[in-house]
């Protein structure tokens, strides 16, 4: 190739480049959105509430005192554990069907 000439890309890679330039912005966006959503996800029939964001940052834990029982603390423990485990649950589903807006089902590694 000559110096200085810089080789031309074809109308398809450049739409297809576009496309995926114009993808990428969403996906930073709704990325962004979902990180700052908040969940709320109970266990026990409501006995612990546990408030949860995008980035999977654990917000809050309410306990009902009602389930606080000193010669049970492995339910307790058991309870809080459940309700955790649902929220990051309910956030990676969130996530996922969120990019899917996005991303049509494509799996693009990495994403979420």
């Amino acid at each position: 190739m000559a110096k200085g000439r810089r080789m031309a890309i074809p109308g398809n890679m450049n739409n297809m480049l576009k496309q995926v330039q114009k993808m990428q912005k969403q996906i930073e966006k709704i990325q962004s959105e979902i990180e700052e959503r908040e969940l709320e996800v109970t266990a026990g029939g409501g006995a612990i509430t546990v408030k949860i964001n995008g980035k999977k940052e654990l917000l809050d834990i309410k306990i009902d005192p009602d389930v606080v029982d000193p010669d049970d603390v492995e339910m307790l423990q058991d309870l809080i554990v459940a309700a955790v485990n649902e929220a990051m649950r309910k956030v990676e589903e969130m996530a996922a069907k969120e990019m899917n807006k996005v991303t049509g089902g494509i799996n693009i590694p990495g994403l979420f």
